[in-house]
């Protein structure tokens, strides 16, 4: 079916200009389902030129604004993925230069993805993969935002796990890696000065992650939840002040 589609047009790159076209009322998301489709299938003839397509489309610099539209849109999910690539790629190279209201958009679209999947377990486990890259993809905005244009971050996060056990479970994913980004992997991709400023942030916010991290353990009796808990805990007391654990009733623990 794909290669059928691909077949009727001249060449991949007109397929490219296709979805590029300023002109288009909405884009084409079935025909990128299509390239797609074509650029994983290793029998496909057209696989080379799909790719290359893909490529194009990834130069593009405006092509992160068809993001929603793809993940919303996307039947293949490998699309979607792709989607989230271009997302990515541009809060990597773009966030500074965008103006407030794309960053504010881009942000509540994210979060408000996140926390729709998150919500349903039965989506949760359709979808584990995707939420994680999307996970991946919040705490590319965290670094960006966090904690000088999104002060709220930690206790909206706190107070929404308190909401739902299975969003908690993803909230605790979210916390681990925003520690991991920030504590293991920090140097080589920020500055030292921003850097701090979040070490900063989430020792002094440590309290409200400690007690929702407490709470969960005292009530909950979901072993997938108390597994990552446990794991964020860790995480955590790799580098928390040792004089906050003697205050806590973690020793007992």
């Amino acid at each position: 079916m794909a290669s059928a589609s691909l077949a009727s047009s001249s060449d991949m790159d007109s397929v490219a200009q296709r979805l590029l076209d300023p002109a288009a009322k909405e884009f084409d998301v079935a025909l990128l389902d299509n390239v797609v489709a074509a650029a994983y299938d290793p029998t496909s003839p057209h696989r080379a030129g799909a790719n290359k397509a893909l490529m194009t489309l990834q130069e593009s610099p405006d092509i992160w604004t068809k993001a929603d539209a793809i993940l919303e849109r996307a039947q293949n999910p490998n699309s979607r993925f792709f989607g989230l690539q271009v997302l990515d790629d541009a809060i990597r190279t773009r966030w500074k230069i965008m103006p407030p209201e794309q960053k504010e958009g881009i942000k509540n679209y994210v979060v408000g993805k996140i926390i729709s999947m998150s919500s349903d377990e039965q989506v949760m486990n359709r979808e584990k993969v995707f939420v994680a890259k999307l996970n991946l993809t919040l705490v590319q905005i965290l670094k960006q935002e966090w904690p000088h244009n999104w002060p709220s971050f930690i206790p909206d996060l706190v107070g929404s796990s308190k909401t739902s056990e299975v969003l908690c479970e993803n909230n605790m994913q979210i916390l681990k890696l925003l520690s991991e980004e920030v504590f293991d992997f920090s140097r080589d991709q920020m500055v030292t000065e921003k850097v701090k400023m979040m070490k900063e942030s989430l020792n002094n916010e440590f309290a409200q992650i400690y007690h929702l991290c407490e709470f969960i353990l005292e009530h909950s009796q979901r072993p997938s939840l108390l597994r990552v808990t446990l794991q964020t805990l860790q995480r955590f007391l790799t580098w928390i002040p040792l004089g906050f654990i003697f205050q806590t009733q973690l020793i007992d623990v």
